[in-house]
Parts: C-alpha cells; structure tokens; sequence
C-alpha cells in the first residue's frame, strides 16, 4: 500500500507534503483495493508521485460519508453566515499557500508558473470570496394568492453533489463547483482528473483547517471509467456536476437520467474568433493568439477557428504569425522566458500531432508549427510547437472537431452574414469572439452567434461574477456568478392556509 504522505521537492526548489490518500470525513485514509494513480511530470515524463484510487466500496464510504454531514446539526443547521465565514477562511488559507498550490499545478499539469500563480490561483481564491459572499444571500418569496392564503418559498440545498474537475484548470475548476455548491449548502464528493490528481489533495487539507465540518467536501482519486462511474451511479448522488468531453458528458446524462439525476455540464467547444476589416488589427492579432495558444490550447473555450475578412487577411495572417513565433516560446514550467508548456501527458500529445496530419491530408497548408519540439538535453516531454493552419473548409475535421492543443485553424470571408454562418457551422456552442470597431455590428454579430458567451475585442475574459456555460452540444446549465446557485439549489413552496375553510 502506498503511502498516505509523501515528502516532495518541487523542480523550483518548493517543498511540500503531499496527501496520496483518499480525503473522506476530513481524514487521508488508504483505498480499500490497494489501486493507485501515477502522476507524471509531462516536462521530464519521470513521476511525480502515487496516489491512491478509490474502487466502488471507497466511492460508497464517500458518498455516505458525504450524506451524513448533510444531515448533521454541525452543518444543516449552520447559520448561513457562518457558512460564508468558513468559506472566506478557506479563501485566505489558499492565498497563504498559493505559491505551494501553483507549484503542483504546474508540475502536474505542465502550464508554467508563471500562469499557474499569477492567474489560476487569482481566480480561484477570487471564486472562492465571491461564494462566501453568497452564502447568506440567497432568498426565497413571499407570494399572497387571496385574502385567506398565501405562499412562500425557500431555497434548499439539493443534497450530495458529485462533482468531476478536469485536468486543464484542476483549482480553478474545483472551485468553480464547490463555491456555490458549498454556498448552498450542499455537501461534496469531488473527483479529481486522473491526469492532475495532486493539487486537489492538497486543497483538502486547507478544507480541514478552515474549520468544515467532517464529510462536507470528500475527494477521491481514480480513472473516469471506475471511480466516475461508481460516483455518476450511486443512488445516494442528487446531483452531477462534470466539467469535460461531451462524449463522456453524454454518457453521463444517460447514466443520470435512469435515476433523473440533476445535472450541470460543462462540454467542448470549438469557438470562432472573427475579425473584421475595420478592427483594431494589433488588439485582433494580440488577443487571437492569447485564445489559442495559452495554456498549451488546452482550454475549452479556446477560439481555434479565426474566421478574418478578406480586406484583412493577408495582414492580420502575417502579423499573426509573426507573433506565433515570437511570443509563443515553447518551454518546461519553470522557465520564466516561456510561454508554451508541454500538454498535459502523452495521449493528448499523440492527439494533437495526429490531428496536424489529418489536416495535412485534408488539404489545410499549414502556416508554421505542427512539431514536436525538445525542450533541454534529455529530448523529454510533450512539447508541441504552437500550429496555424491556412486555406481550411468547413468541412475539414480541424474546422469541426475539437483538438484541444495549441493548433488553430484560420478562414477567410467576405461579408458579416458569412461570418456568422461560419461561425454557427458547429455542433459546439461554449464560446464566440468578434473585433470590430462598429458598436451596432458588435452587438447584432454578438446577439446573432450561437454561444454562451461572446467575447467583444477581446478573448477568455472570465469573472466570478458572469455566467459561464455553452448551447448546443457544449454543455448544460451555467457556472459562476448568480446563475450558478441556480444549479446547487431547489426551491421548496409552503402553501398556508389563514382561516379558508371549504
């Protein structure tokens, strides 16, 4: 049996004691079967450490673990105040640590540093304050009827929530459901990525100390189709929130509606990015390239179709490049000079090279980029070079399909109605980006694409306080900001009689 602790040295020199249990009633305990995760540093491909995975009988502990403390006095009855409170610790223990929390994060993901500390650990501990700030602020009605009745409404907590995080944003993304979740008060079984199981680990440990009660928020380690299955399909689960592929998203929703789960989806996306020709072509080029290239192209709003007018093409496409080559420099975590990682392990790297050669054969010319690249003396890791693609159609798969890595494809048009055809030719629907300096079409392209969000001259803003979710086949229901407590809360109506007798 591994070990529950681990004593660790990050490559920059961080040490730190990592938890590879599992984390259920606020205790680190071994895994019933003696299963176990490895983790990988994908800059080096040496490991990092190994977890412990949950088989189906830890799942049940869990999920039981999980409907207790819903039940107890410690936190059914904890004024909703004091809720916020709790959650307002657990913020300033997480910046205390956020140089620890980005450590692991990087290691284990193989985003830099620099971007795990400066902007994922800014947005979680900023999720986080924003959700303790909800925590007593969540009303019901009072509705009057006739002069004999009236009715009231309150807002209940719906019970033991599942929640599945992804490995391209692991804090960032945990605290997107346990924020509101926990603001409701609801309680947690939360299962990490299997690729990035490290950070979370860590993250209940401050869990414990900013004073939840045991069972609130339980986390296990473990592969999608064993420990995700088991949770997705204990009958003690109210709810599924699941941030990741929509065909594991599908399977979901199937397995959820045997027993009418509620769900919240978060799925893929393949979102444009139009530029027009009277745009501010330094901003398009700057923010088009932010959109796809950071994060390795592992984000799931990353707008991988740039769709530019045919005024503009040729300069934008030059300039783009340009900084394509530039800017994007491609290195391990730790250098402070680098903008590209590896991706995040060795089936997503053999993903993107594959997609660039389907797109070879399908006819794209690919502009720059579509390599591996060796990034130090060993040849390690799965660093890509960042790609563009040219002369791409819709119906090739890089227009279609997502690929999730740092390979964009870019389209002429002609007119606004063919930008926007183009833009709404995809099953997907999370994201949506347009540039132009005309406020009237910014607003009629922005109400007209089929997306979640629109980003106007700009790319991937994100805030606690905006919603955040797709159409389409890029998911169901909203995150963050009022919208997402709609998804942890139900409401519960009291009809009262005063005096009307039949």
């Amino acid at each position: 049996m591994a070990p529950v602790f681990l004593e660790l040295e990050a490559p920059n020199g961080v040490k730190y004691t990592q938890p590879t249990g599992l984390f259920i009633n606020n205790e680190f305990v071994e895994s019933s079967s003696g299963q176990t995760l490895t983790s990988i540093d994908p800059a080096t491909e040496e490991v990092i450490a190994t977890v412990q995975a949950a088989d189906a009988n830890d799942v049940d502990k869990a999920v039981k673990a999980a409907k207790a403390a819903l039940k107890d006095a410690s936190w059914k009855l904890l004024p909703a105040s004091d809720r916020g409170q709790l959650m307002a610790r657990l913020a300033d223990l997480m910046e205390e640590n956020k140089e620890i929390l980005a450590t692991i994060d990087a290691w284990d993901n193989g985003k830099t540093y620099a971007e795990a500390l400066e902007t994922d650990l800014v947005e979680a501990v900023g999720v986080i304050r924003y959700y303790a700030g909800w925590a007593d602020k969540t009303y019901g009605q009072t509705i009057n009827t006739t002069p004999q009745k009236f009715a009231y409404t309150i807002r209940q907590p719906i019970g033991v929530v599942a929640q599945i995080i992804p490995w391209n944003y692991p804090l960032s993304m945990a605290t997107w459901k346990l924020g509101p979740a926990l603001a409701c008060g609801n309680t947690v079984v939360l299962k990490s990525a299997e690729q990035t199981p490290l950070s979370i680990l860590v993250f209940a440990e401050l869990i414990k100390k900013a004073g939840f009660p045991a069972g609130v928020v339980n986390i296990v380690n473990g592969l999608g189709r064993d420990t995700g299955a088991a949770l997705v399909q204990h009958p003690l689960v109210d709810k599924i929130a699941f941030t990741g592929s929509t065909a594991t998203a599908a399977n979901i929703m199937g397995t959820a509606a045997k027993t009418l789960k509620n769900i919240t989806l978060e799925t893929g996306g393949k979102s444009p990015l139009l530029v027009f020709e009277d745009a501010d072509l330094d901003q398009a080029v700057k923010w088009s390239h932010l959109g796809i290239m950071s994060n390795q192209g592992q984000i799931c709003t990353a707008t991988s179709r740039i769709l530019v007018q045919d005024g503009v093409y040729d300069k934008f496409l030059a300039q783009f490049i340009d900084t394509v080559k530039t800017v994007s420099k491609v290195g391990n975590q730790w250098d402070k000079e680098a903008y590209q990682g590896p991706q995040v392990s060795k089936v997503q790297y053999d993903r993107v090279l594959e997609y660039v050669e389907i797109s070879k054969k399908e006819g794209a010319t690919l502009a720059t980029g579509g390599h591996p690249v060796k990034v130090g003396d060993k040849g390690k890791g799965f660093f890509i070079a960042p790609t563009v693609f040219t002369d791409v159609t819709p119906k090739m798969r890089i227009f279609r399909e997502e690929i999730f890595g740092p390979v964009v494809a870019i389209v002429r048009f002609n007119t606004e109605e063919e930008a926007i055809a183009l833009a709404n030719d995809t099953t997907y629907g999370l994201g949506a980006a347009a540039f132009t300096t005309d406020l009237e079409r910014a607003h009629r392209v922005a109400a007209e694409i089929e997306a979640g969000m629109v980003w106007i001259n700009s790319s991937q803003d994100c805030d606690p306080r905006v919603p955040f979710g797709g159409v389409k086949q890029s998911g169901i229901g909203r995150e963050l900001g009022e919208a997402g407590l709609e998804g942890y809360s139900q409401i519960k109506a009291v009809h009262v009689n005063m005096g009307n007798k039949l």
